[in-house]
């Protein structure tokens, strides 16, 4: 479907997920641009016991982009590509630039997914539906600038320990 055939609502719901995925927009580093050029060390880095670090962040943004996904598309629960739900422990031992890399293109993944869902069923659904689904994905873009915002503190926190 192209931009122009869209409706409103959809077109403006897909831009903002864009920018707060990868987009360049006006409120600075979006989530994608937050990963970039971090190396699978340094997102590993916690700033103390107990706490999360930039990797588990972009997993766990991987696993709402797909629970959204499945919530617009009625996928069967249980689909998402590791086991678990919501936070996944990271790294499983040494950090691994393979697997960083691997869990970040899981996460883009989902995010292609999620923006063909959008794109796809937003369009048709009407009344209640279509009310919920308008939630989830101004939800979806929110949670990314979130997590974009926690990902650059990490950074920052790590340079300065």
């Amino acid at each position: 479907m192209t931009r122009a055939a869209r409706d409103p609502e959809t077109s403006l719901l897909l831009d903002l997920v864009a920018e707060a995925f990868e987009r360049r927009s006006w409120h600075g580093t979006n989530l994608r641009g937050a990963f970039r050029g971090t190396t699978a060390a340094e997102a590993a880095w916690r700033p103390g016991p107990g706490r999360r670090n930039a990797w588990e962040l972009a997993l766990h943004a991987a696993y709402w982009k797909y629970a959204v996904r499945r919530r617009l598309t009625g996928e069967k629960r249980g689909s998402f590509a590791l086991e678990g739900s919501n936070w996944f422990r990271r790294p499983v031992g040494d950090p691994d630039e393979a697997a960083w890399k691997g869990d970040l293109a899981l996460l883009a993944a989902e995010h292609r997914a999620l923006v063909e869902a959008v794109a796809k069923r937003l369009p048709g659904l009407r009344g209640p539906a279509r009310a919920k689904a308008l939630h989830l994905v101004r939800g979806i873009a929110a949670h990314d600038l979130y997590h974009a915002g926690q990902v650059q503190l990490l950074k920052r926190l790590r340079a300065a320990s």
